[in-house]
């Protein structure tokens, strides 16, 4: 027989609505050195699973690894994301279904903390960014592309999470609507890069877990997440490259951070000692 979960009542009314994207779930961590493999069996095994996926109005997960070439393509800027340049060699992401993100996090938080509490963590890795996104546009290369909602189940080669600061006084929907109508049909134009969608960050919950830094919220971020059809070792500059430098030629923004990584192979611990060079 299920047990009822050890958490607070919810009061849920489902209906019938459509399949949405509404926020998501960004976590890249580092494990540390001589802990690779054990954290990458643990995240894939266990954790992926009880700390995320069986959560309800959770329909999308997935993980993505950045070995030593991909941390190498990383532009100089982006340790103000990792912290240091070579830190994230994992990262996580998982969507939530519009309109039932407090239901979701409400859980996320009494799950994890339980799983704290049970001693089902993971103590020799570090979260270098582990923050929540409200969804707010995406954009498709092909007019029929695949939809943002199948994004992470699609077959894509390369997950690109870039990092993008307004640099003008225009409003956030100024804002947004540019990089759908200016910047980002300019780099798709003829290349890899098939699906972009935007997020914007919002604070995590006071009783979330306390090794999770808390990374500001606020206005003039966007997170862009790049779906490539191959991998970034391969289309990096003519994708990744040329989004910085349409930005910068637009005004509209800068790039503050971009991190590639290539998927994960569940089942198996691929990748696990490309992680660094030396």
């Amino acid at each position: 027989m299920a047990q009822t979960p050890p958490v607070a009542t919810f009061t849920l009314t489902a209906s019938a609505e459509p399949i949405a994207l509404g926020s998501i779930l960004l976590t890249v961590v580092e494990p540390h050195r001589g802990h690779e493999v054990a954290y990458n069996r643990w995240y894939e095994r266990d954790h992926f699973y009880a700390g995320c996926m069986v959560g309800a109005y959770q329909f999308a997960g997935k993980r993505f690894v950045a070995t030593a070439p991909l941390k190498a393509l990383r532009p100089a800027g982006s340790a103000a994301i990792t912290g240091e340049p070579g830190k994230g060699s994992y990262v996580a992401c998982y969507f939530v279904l519009a309109g039932y993100h407090d239901y979701w996090n409400a859980w996320a938080v009494a799950q994890v903390n339980q799983l704290h509490a049970k001693g089902r963590m993971f103590a020799e890795r570090d979260h270098v960014h582990t923050l929540l996104y409200d969804y707010q546009f995406e954009v498709r290369r092909d007019a029929d592309g695949v939809p943002v909602e199948l994004a992470l189940d699609h077959p894509f080669g390369g997950f690109v999470p870039v990092w993008v600061d307004k640099t003008t006084n225009d409003s956030d929907a100024v804002f947004f609507e540019r990089l759908q109508r200016e910047v980002l049909p300019e780099v798709m134009a003829a290349t890899t890069l098939a699906l972009a969608a935007g997020f914007t960050p919002q604070a995590l919950r006071d009783d979330a877990p306390a090794d999770v830094p808390r990374a500001a919220a606020g206005g003039g971020r966007v997170l862009l997440l790049c779906f490539l059809e191959d991998s970034p070792l391969e289309s990096f500059d003519a994708t990744i490259g040329a989004l910085g430098r349409v930005l910068d030629a637009s005004g509209v923004g800068t790039m503050v951070a971009a991190l590639p990584f290539i998927p994960t192979i569940p089942g198996t611990d691929r990748y696990t000692d490309e992680l660094w060079a030396d």
